[in-house]
């Protein structure tokens, strides 16, 4: 299983969602190590971790018009697709499922961080630079 750990670099400048992306790369670690028998629980709630993560991240858009939202958006809806497809074969014991997601999803972070949520946090700087 392919393992990609937070590094201070990969931080865009935006605390909020600089620390929601250190604490899903440290809780992808953890669920790499974890044994099957508390993998199940551990991967739902994983989902439901990128879920708000993914929702927050769609309302900070959502506030300042971001231009590429619905780009961002539908980026966001493929890999819960995908985790969600998973989850349903965790669902019936087919534990391989999720772990093959899991180790897919690091990459898929790390290059939608570098280009879609890059994107946001200058966007984001933009608007704070901006006279009230």
């Amino acid at each position: 299983m392919g393992k990609s750990h937070w590094k201070d670099e990969m931080a865009l400048g935006v605390p909020v969602i600089d620390e929601a992306h250190e604490a899903l790369f440290q809780e992808l670690a953890r669920l790499q190590q974890l044994g099957d028998q508390h993998f199940s629980v551990a991967f739902r709630e994983l989902i439901a971790a990128v879920e708000r993560d993914f929702r927050e991240e769609e309302d900070l858009m959502e506030q300042i018009g971001f231009p590429s939202l619905a780009n961002h958006r539908e980026q966001h809806a493929r890999v819960l697709s995908g985790l969600h497809h998973a989850w349903a074969a965790v669902d019936e014991g087919d534990l391989e499922q999720g772990r093959h997601a899991l180790s897919l999803l690091p990459q898929w972070l790390i290059f939608h961080q570098a280009t879609m949520d890059l994107a946001l946090a200058a966007a984001l700087e933009l608007v704070q630079r901006q006279p009230n």
